[in-house]
């Protein structure tokens, strides 16, 4: 039967199990849009392509399929490249449709072109041009089977109006078959053999692949062997951080102490992180180009092993294969119990909230939320200083409660919270946003009312570019330029687009204040009024200032 290429595209997402898509509509894929009508995918209509695309992202951040994204040609497409970057930086599945010009009016710049292999090349794992209508299932069944497998990323495919639009009887084509890794017996065997040869380990995990029951693996194969365990950047859902042998994240402003322990550790267990400039505080706590603890390294991409790192072994495997076969060992703590208990003690000291100025404190909006949020609450963020309070104080509990990105992309968490209402309507959904991050998407508030995604955003408001601030005072001391923020009434904002909201003024309104966002039935906005003195975790504008000066001097 014949199919224009539209349908032919929704009927391809159908067999790839998709169960939304996220757009900015473009008449470059009208046909495209006919299809979804037709097959009855539902289509999350947003209100720009950046939001849109931090939303399929947070959908394969979430569920390990790919999220779908359509854009149209020119700056349709170069809008969602941010999405894309993160997509890239946090080994995120996601595939991309980009509406291209007719094939006819190639290489004249005609209306919107743009080269999207020279465009998208360095930005994704896959990029190319379906030209014949009849070879869509086959592009379509590439590009999910690639932004899948190895280190997952995101796929770009673009397609021309006119072959969208065009006639052809094909034949729908799945993904290649895929067979889950095992890890061999010697692989295993390996690192056993490479933590009985240890006096201070520490297994630092992190990327892509996991799940509910890699993380119960997991804390089934540290708790067995009694190791500190540290998660890399955002990645603080694999592992609940209640256990004794989580010792904290290795991320922006981490704990000074744990740093410490990873540079004198002698043996480093990575599994599935990179082990990059962030979890080594710029490569100073780990130096690739001189001698260091052993490191055995387990990664998807076998690519990357041996990239930066000289691993012994390197292991190319998903990390979580590999935690399920350790996990199955008859573990026994070896001879580093107060390397580990000492490490989990300054974890425990650092969560315990350091005073900062103000009616509203961070540190206590964060240890109330830790306190009293459900278990399987979901929370977002997308890149600032109050991330920080986040990072220190809050305790994930379970896998998939931390949608953040490890890329540090401003305005993420609350498309992210969005596409997690969607998929998860029956959970609590809460967006940690700062005034100029959530500025950044807030205009999705449209989206999340269009769609019914019911998400509590918390916009920690302190006026300005906090963190480009706290590093202008300690370089450029008193010179400010750039940083202040102009900010509307956020709760007024909200209801303008039929939300809900309030401001908190005072620490003892939160509680209530959240109390009555969790029970609303649209989306509710908290717009916390921070003392500007409040910068960091650690210190003050004022005391930021005076590092900047004594540097200075």
């Amino acid at each position: 039967m014949e199919r224009h290429g539209g349908r032919i595209l929704a009927d391809q997402l159908a067999l790839q199990g998709v169960r939304r898509v996220f757009s900015v509509p473009g008449e470059s894929f009208l046909a495209a849009l006919d299809g979804l009508y037709d097959v009855g995918i539902p289509n999350i209509t947003c209100r720009h392509e950046g939001g849109a695309a931090m939303m399929a992202e947070a959908y394969g951040k979430m569920t390990g399929a790919p999220g779908v994204l359509l854009v149209t040609r020119g700056p349709g497409a170069t809008n969602a490249a941010s999405g894309l970057h993160v997509a890239r930086q946090d080994s995120t599945p996601m595939v991309v449709f980009v509406g291209q010009i007719a094939r006819a009016h190639r290489d004249r710049e005609a209306f919107q072109e743009l080269d999207y292999r020279r465009f998208f090349g360095p930005l994704v794992k896959w990029v190319a041009e379906v030209d014949q209508t009849e070879r869509l299932p086959e592009y379509i069944a590439r590009a999910f089977h690639i932004a899948v497998s190895g280190r997952p990323g995101p796929v770009v495919l673009a397609l021309p109006e006119d072959m969208l639009s065009a006639r052809a009887d094909v034949p729908d084509l799945p993904s290649p078959a895929r067979l889950l890794p095992e890890p061999g017996a010697a692989q295993v065997a390996a690192v056993a053999e490479a933590l009985a040869q240890a006096e201070r380990p520490l297994v630092v995990v992190g990327g892509p692949h996991w799940s509910a029951q890699a993380a119960a693996d997991l804390a089934r194969f540290a708790g067995a062997f009694d190791l500190p365990v540290a998660v890399s950047f955002r990645r603080q859902g694999h592992l609940d951080n209640r256990h004794p042998c989580y010792v904290g994240d290795l991320g922006v402003g981490m704990n000074p102490r744990l740093g410490a322990r990873l540079a004198a550790a002698d043996l480093v267990l990575a599994l599935g992180t990179r082990l990059g400039d962030t979890a080594t505080n710029g490569y100073t706590l780990l130096d690739p180009t001189r001698p260091g603890p052993r490191i055995v390294h387990v990664h998807a991409d076998p690519d990357e092993l041996g990239r930066v790192w000289r691993p012994d072994p390197g292991i190319a495997l998903p990390a979580p294969a590999m935690v399920a076969a350790l996990a199955r060992l008859n573990g026994h703590p070896g001879p580093w119990a107060a390397w580990r208990a000492g490490a989990r003690a300054e974890y425990e000291a650092w969560t315990i909230p350091r005073h900062t100025p103000g009616a509203v404190r961070m540190e206590q909006v964060i240890a109330w939320l830790s306190a009293h949020l459900p278990e399987d609450a979901i929370v977002t963020n997308g890149a600032g200083n109050y991330a920080a309070f986040l990072h220190r104080y809050f305790a994930f509990k379970a896998h998939g409660t931390q949608l953040a990105p490890t890329s540090g992309s401003m305005g993420y968490g609350f498309p992210a919270a969005i596409s997690a209402a969607l998929e998860h309507p029956g959970r609590a959904v809460i967006c940690l946003a700062g005034d100029g991050c959530f500025q950044m998407t807030l205009n999705e508030m449209s989206t999340a009312i269009q769609h019914g995604a019911k998400v509590v955003v918390i916009v920690a408001n302190n006026g300005r570019y906090g963190t480009i601030r706290m590093h202008q005072e300690r370089r450029f001391p008193g010179r400010v330029s750039g940083t202040d923020l102009a900010n509307p009434d956020y709760a007024a904002l909200a209801r303008a687009y039929g939300g809900d909201g309030v401001l908190v003024t005072d620490q003892a309104a939160f509680p209530a204040a959240m109390a009555r966002a969790l029970a609303a039935t649209v989306p509710f906005v908290i717009e916390l009024q921070l003392d500007p003195e409040a910068l960091a975790t650690g210190f003050t504008l004022s005391e930021a200032r005076a590092m900047g000066e004594a540097g200075a001097g």
